[in-house]
C-alpha cells in the first residue's frame, strides 16, 4: 500500500459516497487508475465494506451505555459460548476483549433506561460465565466515528465536513 492508496482510503472514510471521478480528482489521478486502486483495496480487504451513518436519535435508539463484563471462569469453552451468545445481542453495538478487568467492554444502545434494564437483566446478565455486569451511561459523545489517521503529516490530509472541503 502506497500513499495515493493511503489518500484514497483518507477521502472514502470521510465521503463514502464519493464517484470514482470525484475520488480520482482529490487524489490526483486519472478515473481508470483510481478504479482499479479502489477495486483492489476492496478485493484484498483493505476495504470491509460501505455503510450509511445513521443518527440513532432519529430512529429512537438514543441511549447508549457502556458495559463492563466480568467473567466467573475463563476457560475455551466458556468465552466461545459467551462470545457466541453475544453475537446474537442485537443491542450491543460493539464488543472488546480485554487484558486485564474487565474482560470484555460493550457498547449497547437501546431506546430508553427501562429498555437497557430489561435488556441487562434478561439477556446480558444470562450469557454465559458472567459474574458481574457494570453499566456506565454515555452522558455525551465527544468523538465519534473518527477517521483513521491514514496520511502522513503533511498538511494534505482529507477534507472534512466544516473545514474548507466539500460536505
Amino acid at each position: 500500500m502506497d500513499a495515493v492508496d493511503r489518500q484514497i482510503l483518507a477521502e472514502l472514510q470521510v465521503e463514502g459516497r464519493l464517484t470514482v471521478a470525484e475520488l480520482a480528482g482529490r487524489v490526483r489521478l486519472s478515473a481508470g487508475p483510481c478504479h482499479r486502486r479502489l477495486r483492489e483495496l476492496e478485493r484484498t480487504g483493505v476495504i470491509t465494506g460501505y455503510r450509511a451513518v445513521i443518527d440513532r436519535d432519529a430512529v429512537g435508539l438514543g441511549f447508549e451505555v457502556l458495559v463492563s463484563v466480568t467473567m466467573d471462569r475463563e476457560d475455551a469453552a466458556t468465552i466461545a459460548a459467551f462470545e457466541e451468545a453475544l453475537t446474537t445481542v442485537v443491542e450491543v453495538r460493539q464488543a472488546e476483549r480485554l487484558f486485564g478487568d474487565p474482560d470484555y467492554l460493550l457498547r449497547v444502545t437501546t431506546a430508553d433506561l427501562a429498555a437497557y434494564a430489561a435488556l441487562r437483566d434478561e439477556k446480558l446478565a444470562a450469557l454465559p460465565g458472567v459474574q458481574r455486569l457494570t453499566s456506565t451511561i454515555v452522558m455525551k459523545r465527544v468523538v465519534s466515528d473518527r477517521p483513521l489517521p491514514l496520511t502522513p503529516a503533511t498538511g494534505r490530509g482529507p477534507r472534512t465536513p466544516g473545514a474548507g472541503g466539500r460536505s
